[in-house]
């Protein structure tokens, strides 16, 4: 074992094979216990000490030509930086919890002595916060402008303060306003802080912010109506989020500013309507075929649930929709919608649909025609379906049951394939999920369903047990 693990050093910065000179010194690196079973738990504990015990015999390995003393002052930095970096990570995370703690601990110091302080001294408590803020901010500019540390928790801070000022000044004087234009202002001043600071932690809790205004503004208010504001806002973070994707693709900042953007636009979508919701299912249709083009675009090497959150979050709105139109009420509905002038709705669909389709065309162009996934079309096919709907009900439902029923297979399919037991699973819960949706609001009797219920646990059964079956045969 300890051969193994001096090997798969070694052969990250040199061909050489100390093991082989060390072998035939009768040389012993460490007295290691024996191996665990579990070798997965303990697999990184286990190279820990083999790295420790190679480093020891470095001088060695120089005094023997074995390796260059620049080849080893390169696998030093190499095990020092994996170290460092793993610190440097926890600093980060306690430093932003710091940051945001203290600034809600002096909110709340000064909110529980309010009412006894004159307006002057409110008035200076107000700005005492913000002027710290900002007076931490110039100090990490000049001073820690290479600390990822410093300038996240400084950013954090200040968006803190920031927000606890305009709240308290607006007391103080009242000056007239409602949340949302509370949330717009706070969210605006705090836009420089995320290029100033390069502060990821900023530009989440402005998107954050920003998403709850779009809410506020449009879904909640009595004269909703639809909030621009925020799409101006999102798009001047788009600079900031691409210098992170040109800097560090796998850094954790850039993998929760990948869920929060396409998640906000998801929630946000729907502020663009004005009076005809229905055609806005097209755009959110165009919308998840956008995010899964996108995603294997820019993040095809990126895999999983996680690492990939456009592919993950247009193909589950995708299935979500198919099964929402799956029932008869919006088709129903549809085919008595009256249109007297073209509906803005209308508009925000196409724009959106032809940004689509040009991706896409993109794609086919510099890529292949088989690289294109069935969930990155599914939005054409659904605008044709969508066109019938005005003529006919019966139609456009029977085609959307079928769409789910042959996106579910073609997932097991591919997940069959390519020997792959999460995308088998997807596909059998789609499936499943059409079953249960027809459960609720087909005429079949109780005995159909259950069947129906058995012959879908079955195929779960059987899909996961021939697919282990199979990588056990490719194992031996």
């Amino acid at each position: 074992m300890i051969e193994f693990g001096l090997n798969l050093i070694i052969n990250r910065v040199t061909q050489s094979n100390p093991v082989n000179y060390f072998g035939s010194k009768g040389v012993n690196f460490v007295v290691l216990p024996e191996f665990p079973k579990d070798y997965l738990s303990s697999c990184k504990s286990f190279l820990s000490k083999v790295a420790k015990s190679f480093l020891r015999v470095l001088p060695e390995l120089i005094g023997a030509d074995i390796i260059t003393t620049e080849k080893a002052e390169e696998i030093k930095r190499y095990f020092g930086d994996k170290k460092d970096r793993s610190q440097s990570r926890l600093i980060v995370i306690f430093s932003i919890l710091g940051a945001l703690l203290i600034g809600l601990g002096i909110i709340l110091i000064i909110a529980h002595n309010w009412d006894e302080l004159s307006r002057s001294t409110k008035a200076a408590f107000a700005f005492l916060p913000l002027v710290i803020g900002q007076s931490i901010g110039v100090y990490v500019l000049l001073k820690k402008a290479d600390s990822t540390g410093w300038r996240e928790a400084a950013a954090a801070f200040l968006f803190c303060t920031v927000g606890a000022s305009i709240s308290l000044i607006s007391q103080i004087y009242n000056i007239p306003g409602n949340l949302s234009t509370f949330l717009l202002t706070w969210m605006v001043l705090c836009l420089p802080t995320v290029y100033l600071l390069r502060s990821a932690i900023a530009s989440m809790l402005i998107i954050a912010g920003i998403t709850y205004y779009a809410c506020e503004t449009s879904y909640w208010a009595r004269n909703d109506r639809p909030s621009w504001e925020y799409w101006v806002v999102v798009a001047l973070l788009i600079p900031h989020y691409y210098s992170l994707y040109r800097k560090n693709l796998k850094s954790n900042f850039f993998i929760l500013l990948s869920w929060l953007i396409p998640l906000s636009i998801t929630i946000c979508l729907g502020t663009l309507s004005d009076h005809k919701e229905e055609f806005m299912f097209i755009a959110y249709f165009s919308w998840f075929g956008l995010s899964c083009i996108s995603g294997d675009l820019l993040f095809s090497e990126r895999k999983g649930i996680i690492g990939n959150a456009y592919t993950t979050i247009g193909s589950i709105g995708t299935v979500a929709l198919l099964l929402a139109l799956s029932f008869e009420w919006f088709w129903n509905d549809l085919s008595k919608l009256e249109m007297s002038v073209l509906p803005s709705d209308l508009m925000v669909a196409a724009l959106i649909s032809l940004a689509t389709i040009g991706l896409l065309m993109w794609k086919i162009k510099y890529k292949t025609m088989k690289s294109v996934q069935f969930t990155e079309i599914i939005f054409l096919i659904f605008i044709v379906i969508f066109a019938i709907g005005f003529s006919s009900s019966v139609i456009p439902i029977l085609a959307i049951n079928m769409l789910v029923l042959i996106l579910g297979l073609r997932i097991i399919w591919e997940g069959a394939r390519k020997n792959h037991l999460g995308m088998l699973n997807y596909g059998l819960l789609i499936v499943t999920a059409l079953i249960v949706c027809r459960f609720f609001d087909a005429d079949i009797s109780f005995i159909a369903r259950g069947v129906m219920f058995v012959l879908v646990g079955a195929g779960f059964f059987a899909g996961n047990f021939l697919l282990l079956k199979k990588r056990r045969s490719h194992e031996k």
